[in-house]
């Protein structure tokens, strides 16, 4: 087990431990807030975009749940036809960068959230570090009445006119330290600037979501034969997300409880040895994983003859969470068309 794999799970145990690293928590904040001032002061530039800009992110590290709210928030805004985008950072994208996202880009080269993205929605979309030339590049080939920025919640350099935060209840806050005591990026006091959604099966607030599980697909094998999913079978369970609870919760909730789990980091890059096992029995992964291991299925089709099966996830949000966008998007001149 690597040293990041040990801190998150001592993170999710709350491990007492975790106080030796509180002079690093420390220093930690100590940077974050001072550049964070020094872009508030405008020492350091901070750019604003000609549209508005929507950043969606979190406060912790690992997974939130806020690619799927992006995706339906995206589907929600092009049913009322408003000219929407979306930039990202491309992490674990090798590039080139800045560059426009395809439904046939590679996530070798723009990253595997981007693609899951505009996969499930042929947005507008661009990616890279630099999000200046990543909205320009994107403003060049489409015009737009608003931009979502998928993570950059502390990428002060750009401006932004709203701000949504997804606050995970399945994790919490945890011990409600900052990085490294803590999976913390930001204090908790920043949640009272922005909007919060509660991902929650069982929520407390107005503006909350949940995630439905849908149909497992095939991923691999001949597309024009109908193959039945078997929950009574055994599988292996290949996730490479930021919370892999979340992934195993949703196998269990469609009644698949026999698997056997594999964990890789998040956005890793697949091998064609990590889908070999002593047996026949077929994987299961994400959308987000999928669209890696697809890479390797063109590349070595002829070496993959297990079954691959894929659990799709969807994003369900509360009446109120769309309320606010509306609300919020009018303050911008910007309509909802009605359908």
């Amino acid at each position: 087990m690597g040293l990041a794999q040990h801190i998150q799970d001592a993170w999710n145990k709350q491990a007492r431990w975790l106080v030796l690293l509180r002079p690093l928590s420390c220093l930690y904040g100590f940077g974050f807030q001072l550049n964070k001032q020094l872009y508030r002061s405008g020492l350091k530039k901070v750019y604003q975009a000609p549209v508005p800009v929507l950043v969606i992110g979190n406060i912790t590290v690992g997974g939130s749940g806020k690619t799927p709210l992006l995706i339906q928030l995206v589907k929600h805004l092009q049913q009322h036809q408003v000219r929407v985008g979306v930039i990202s950072r491309g992490y674990g994208g090798q590039g080139p960068f800045p560059t426009l996202v395809l439904p046939d880009s590679s996530a070798e080269i723009v990253g595997d959230e981007p693609c899951l993205i505009v996969q499930n929605t042929q947005v507008p979309m661009a990616v890279g570090s630099n999000r200046q030339q990543v909205i320009e590049l994107l403003l060049q080939h489409y015009q737009l009445d608003l931009i979502i920025s998928d993570d950059g919640l502390q990428h002060w350099a750009l401006a932004r006119q709203l701000e949504w935060i997804v606050l995970d209840n399945n994790r919490g806050l945890g011990n409600q330290q900052l990085l490294p005591e803590g999976y913390l990026r930001e204090p908790v006091s920043r949640l009272q600037n922005a909007t919060v959604i509660e991902h929650s099966a069982k929520p407390t607030s107005k503006t909350h979501m949940h995630l439905q599980v849908g149909q497992p697909y095939l991923l691999n094998g001949d597309a024009d034969q109908t193959k039945s999913f078997d929950l009574t079978q055994k599988y292996h369970a290949v996730v490479g997300i930021g919370y892999p609870k979340r992934f195993y919760d949703s196998l269990k909730s469609v009644g698949i409880s026999n698997f056997e789990c594999h964990e890789f980091a998040d956005h890793y890059a697949y091998l064609l040895s990590d889908l070999q096992f002593d047996d026949q029995f077929p994987i299961i992964t994400t959308e987000k994983d999928a669209v890696k291991i697809k890479n390797l299925l063109q590349n070595n089709a002829a070496n993959i003859q297990r079954e691959i099966w894929v659990l799709p996830v969807e994003a369900v949000l509360s009446s109120a969470c769309y309320s606010i966008l509306q609300d919020q998007l009018q303050q911008l001149n910007i309509h909802l068309t009605k359908v």
